[in-house]
């Protein structure tokens, strides 16, 4: 079994608050001079840098975990990841229908585009990415699983923005394969007031919006080689895939 390091949560120049510099080449790079061996394109409702950051990758040593950042309807962050194009391209028509029609202001929010691989802007996003879908969390994760998706509930520790700070609990129906804690999150803390998480996975992310972020706050996964499915397994504990959040464990 392989040990590999992973940050699951980055945000590109696409997301409102990610910096401009956060190009999916720039993300690639800085992840790999981390030591970083599986990234996550998670930007906030939207999926459409991801295949970019692909393409940086090609030929080196690294992973791409392509998804989004999804807000729910209780203003609950959670990940959702995809196995291929069709059900990444799937998931993004979902979120385009369940974008509400609130508008970004740049001056205030950020910019929200998309570029190429020369750089050059192709698409600008004018809804404001960082609003809150018309569906519920038990609707997105469905969605997600319909597609044979990954879904996390993310950074459950923080104080906004956390299915925990929105709801108080995670639901007891909700499917989901593991949960995200911020950098400073304590997985015992977590567990003295949730014992019910006890046999879920955590994960630990960057949740990088500027450069000197990305790869700064990782996980481990143990198995044999990457790909979405030795991740979902991992994530899951099946046949003896595993995720950590310290290296030597």
């Amino acid at each position: 079994m392989n040990v590999y390091k992973a940050d699951l949560h980055t945000h590109t120049l696409l997301s409102p608050c990610g910096d401009l510099d956060m190009t999916p080449g720039s993300i690639i790079h800085l992840a790999l001079q981390q030591g970083v061996d599986i990234i996550g394109i998670t930007d906030h409702n939207s999926t459409l840098h991801c295949k970019l950051a692909e393409k940086q990758a090609h030929n080196r040593d690294i992973f791409v975990l392509c998804g989004a950042e999804v807000t729910t309807k209780e203003e609950a962050h959670c990940l959702a990841f995809f196995p291929d194009h069709d059900t990444l391209d799937a998931f993004q028509h979902f979120l385009d229908e369940k974008l509400p029609d609130v508008p970004n202001s740049p001056d205030f929010f950020g910019d929200q585009v998309q570029i190429d691989e020369e750089m050059n802007i192709v698409y600008e996003e004018l809804r404001l990415l960082t609003s809150a879908l018309a569906c519920s969390i038990e609707e997105v994760s469905a969605k997600v699983h319909e597609l044979r998706g990954i879904f996390i509930p993310a950074h459950i520790d923080k104080s906004r923005s956390s299915v925990l700070s929105q709801l108080g609990f995670i639901p007891p129906d909700l499917q989901y394969e593991a949960i995200e804690l911020s950098a400073h999150g304590k997985r015992e803390d977590i567990l003295q007031n949730h014992p019910y998480l006890a046999q879920k996975s955590m994960i630990r992310s960057s949740d990088a919006h500027q450069p000197d972020l990305v790869g700064t706050t990782c996980c481990y996964f143990h198995i044999p080689t990457r790909n979405f499915e030795e991740i979902r397994k991992a994530l899951l504990r099946e046949e003896g895939r595993y995720v950590t959040m310290d290296c030597e464990l």
